[in-house]
């Protein structure tokens, strides 16, 4: 259950985390809260699955890295052993399902295009089914923001 200090807290971090020596510390004066406080209050909300994660966003291209967005059409009786198969490797960041005849869609993450190449015929082959790729060929910066606690405002209808 989010409690309103909570979603406070996932409201406050949203686009923004201070670069500082002792970033949570200064998170806990902004919010008027310890420094120990924070820390706990987000290791519970990952530990509870409120939050899948929590941590930078990286260009990896800047590195020399790629990554692909990869989709499979996979049998339905399937799907659960296909799925645990992919999970698997750790080049994949994130598995997601849709309704679509490519009812599997996931995201290989690695430091070189060889390496997503390498990865997406590895899982091919694990699986035996074939995997479509989508490289990423240029990038869009698509700020939404969601707040988890409506402001003032929003509560009463404004």
């Amino acid at each position: 259950m989010l409690t309103p200090d909570d979603a406070r807290l996932i409201n406050h971090l949203h686009g923004g985390f201070p670069l500082v020596d002792r970033p949570f510390a200064a998170v806990a004066d902004q919010l008027g809260w310890s420094e120990e406080r924070v820390i706990e209050r987000l290791h519970q909300l990952l530990a509870q699955g409120v939050l899948t994660r929590f941590g930078p966003l990286f260009q990896i291209e800047r590195a020399g890295g790629q990554f692909v967005l990869a989709a499979i059409a996979v049998p339905e009786e399937r799907f659960d052993a296909v799925n645990l198969v992919v999970n698997s490797f750790p080049e994949v960041a994130h598995n997601y399902r849709r309704t679509h005849a490519l009812n599997m869609w996931f995201v290989v993450a690695a430091e070189s295009p060889a390496l997503a190449a390498d990865a997406i015929a590895r899982i091919q082959e694990s699986v035996g089914l074939q995997v479509l790729a989508f490289p990423k060929e240029e990038e869009y910066f698509v700020e939404l923001r969601l707040p988890a606690l409506p402001t003032a405002g929003e509560a009463h209808g404004a």
